[in-house]
């Protein structure tokens, strides 16, 4: 792929706030197309009238739930419609329920791993066609340190991001001489209040720290493969 990014197509799960419109922002000041989905129509439409106007004819949005295949097959082939293809697939869509094993409910734990995990291998598994006619392609999840660092009330949450990680590693290895990297991310603490968490707090890794993460994996030579990234906040609070 090399380090000429205009012009390419992207598809950022979960790209209408937080730290993926933050991704979805960094690649079209890049000059890629790009393609944002979300669970709400509502959303996606935000973001898309914050985009589209500065990017015209390269930002496209619709409502998508990755935890449904068939929905994430209609998203790879509404992009490959209107961008004509996809060389970069950005799994960013996730959600955090967070409490002991005995209160969570089997619906809470499906819901979390559906998004996180399996709707990650559903987006991979509906991209790579569309990267083999490309002739390549990048793969960046957006994982956590909650994939290596587990903690209490986080049974579900750690349980995605661990095998993500390990999807990720796989996936790697799978399409390596395909030309497609994969690649995976591991931010702690990032400022966007996920998990319906309060106030805003300064020390945190910014979305937009993230975003740029993305845009240098997708910049390195691709003789070379990053395959992981952590990223943690420079001076977080003492203990």
């Amino acid at each position: 792929m090399g380090n000429q990014l205009s012009g390419q197509v992207a598809v950022v799960t979960g790209g209408s706030r937080g730290i993926g419109l933050a991704i979805s922002e960094k690649l079209l000041e890049q000059g890629l197309s790009v393609m944002i989905c979300s669970r709400e129509q509502s959303s996606v439409q935000k973001a898309l009238d914050t985009l589209q106007q500065p990017n015209p004819g390269r930002i496209e949005g619709m409502a998508a739930d990755v935890r449904h295949y068939e929905q994430v097959e209609r998203l790879m082939a509404a992009t490959g419609e209107k961008f004509g293809g996809i060389d970069i697939l950005v799994n960013n869509a996730g959600i955090g329920l967070f409490s002991s094993v005995e209160r969570m409910t089997p619906e809470e734990w499906d819901a979390v791993i559906g998004t996180n995990l399996s709707g990650t291998f559903y987006c991979v598994h509906a991209a790579v066609p569309y990267m083999k006619r490309r002739k390549g392609g990048t793969i960046i999840n957006i994982s956590s340190l909650a994939g290596k660092n587990a903690f209490p009330g986080g049974a579900a949450y750690n349980a995605s991001k661990f095998g993500l990680n390990g999807f990720s590693e796989a996936v790697m290895q799978d399409l390596r001489y395909e030309n497609i990297r994969t690649s995976y991310i591991m931010p702690g603490s990032v400022d966007t209040r996920f998990g319906g968490g309060g106030r805003e707090a300064a020390w945190k890794t910014s979305a937009g720290d993230v975003a740029q993460v993305v845009l240098d994996l997708l910049r390195s030579d691709p003789r070379s493969m990053i395959s992981r990234v952590e990223i943690r906040p420079s001076q977080p609070p003492r203990k």
